[in-house]
């Protein structure tokens, strides 16, 4: 795993030090993440703090949800009544006036109205009439990706951020990584670009049809599902299937009830972890010593109370003890922990729940997806092709918004041939 920067992200990087609002962009295992992580080694979390997107962001960052930070809420009874309620919170109105600026993870999920609420109410508590208010924003996302998570979704028209008057008010520098750190299989790399921008090639048809093939029996990989009941089945009964003792680990929570409430629908560890010797475990948190990643696989070699031995699936042993995943209030306190080894069965997941992760294996069934960018995030999982199993795929399911694909033409100046392959992926798509 590399600990230098690409070029990249070395001018993303200086563009970070600057004093602009920065939108970092870039495919699946660009290094968006890892960048942050880089620039933010030596910030104050009080002055400069990190707002997931979802709650199950935030509980795997160690942050805080945007909407809890801007006391958004669930925005019920629109944007106008959303701002004179959080206006009127004095804890809202303390942070926005404490802080220097904010990190926005995953930028891509929250909706323009959601966001467009956060500026104007910066604005407002900051008496000040500079985009945010003159709170510093750094936006890092990839709108290829999921799209925003809204209540009352309209399949037609997305609500993506960079719609929105606020995009263009709040005045982003943009930085796109376009360096690879996550595939560096140069065939894989060419189909992936192209299915983020809804190619489907003669190219992208035959490598697709290539590694569709039936899954090995002895397959040490995740399956990817659409559905979570798909995936917890699937999970339950390979783990039934394992000789051996079943051995129970009832995850401890600490924190109010209302605060465990929240932190159990996001943490990533089920409230008794049920695994065997041999079970197919995934990782859920990163190595602060960089042995293994949030998403690395590998197989539990030996069971003891405090520790797991883990082969991982690149053949090296590990052990991993218990780890607490904590839930940060508004304020950036904790307020609930829920402590256990941080694994979860890995022979399925759902696409949503891999977004992030890196795979070392994967059969993934590409039918009848629904999302834009859903196979692209499934796709992307892994650091080369030959790890890929298709179970079955359509072209209808490789799906890219055209209000994407335009704001990523425009973003990058595309040069006339990347244009017109964009231009081909829109007429597909009509």
């Amino acid at each position: 795993m590399s600990t230098t920067l690409t070029p990249c992200q070395e001018r993303a990087s200086r563009l970070l030090e600057g004093p602009e609002n920065v939108f970092i962009t870039g495919g699946a295992g660009s290094g968006k993440s890892f960048l942050i992580r880089h620039y933010l080694r030596d910030k104050d979390s009080r002055e400069f703090p990190v707002l997931a997107s979802t709650g199950a962001a935030a509980v795997l960052v160690g942050g805080r949800t945007f909407h809890s930070f801007f006391g958004l809420g669930i925005m019920e009874g629109g944007v106008e009544a959303t701002i004179e309620k959080a206006a009127r919170n004095r804890q809202v109105v303390r942070r926005l006036k404490k802080v220097k600026g904010v990190v926005i993870d995953e930028v891509s999920m929250l909706s323009g109205p959601t966001l467009r609420a956060a500026e104007i109410l910066a604005r407002r508590v900051r008496e000040s009439d500079l985009p945010w208010g003159g709170l510093r924003v750094i936006a890092v996302g990839d709108f290829a990706q999921l799209p925003p998570v809204e209540r009352h979704a309209n399949n037609s028209k997305r609500s993506w951020a960079f719609l929105d008057p606020v995009w263009s008010r709040t005045g982003f520098q943009s930085c796109h990584l376009l360096t690879q750190t996550r595939c560096l299989d140069a065939e894989y790399m060419l189909i992936l670009a192209a299915i983020r921008e809804g190619i489907v090639s003669s190219e992208v048809r035959e490598y697709l049809d290539r590694h569709t093939r039936p899954v090995p029996e002895d397959f040490d990989g995740t399956r990817l599902f659409p559905r979570r009941d798909e995936t917890d089945r699937f999970n339950l009964k390979k783990l039934e299937e394992l000789p051996g003792d079943l051995h129970l680990f009832e995850t401890q929570y600490l924190g109010d009830e209302r605060a465990l409430e929240t932190l159990k629908k996001y943490t990533p560890v089920p409230e008794v972890l049920a695994l065997k010797e041999g079970a197919l475990v995934m990782l859920r948190q990163n190595d602060p010593q960089q042995r293994w990643v949030n998403g690395t696989q590998g197989i539990i070699i030996r069971i003891r109370p405090n520790v797991l031995t883990i082969e991982l699936l690149n053949g090296r042993w590990v052990e991993i003890e218990k780890a607490s995943f904590t839930l940060l209030d508004a304020e950036g306190e904790p307020v609930a922990a829920a402590v256990n080894f941080p694994v979860s069965l890995a022979w399925a997941t759902t696409i949503h729940k891999a977004q992030g992760a890196t795979l070392d294996r994967m059969a993934v069934n590409l039918s009848q997806l629904w999302e834009p960018g859903q196979a692209y995030v499934a796709l992307s999982r892994l650091r080369r092709g030959a790890d890929l199993y298709i179970e079955r795929w359509e072209p209808r399911s490789i799906r890219v918004d055209p209000d994407v694909v335009n704001f990523y033409r425009s973003l990058l100046n595309n040069s006339p041939e990347r244009t017109n392959k964009i231009d081909n992926a829109m007429h597909r798509l009509d």
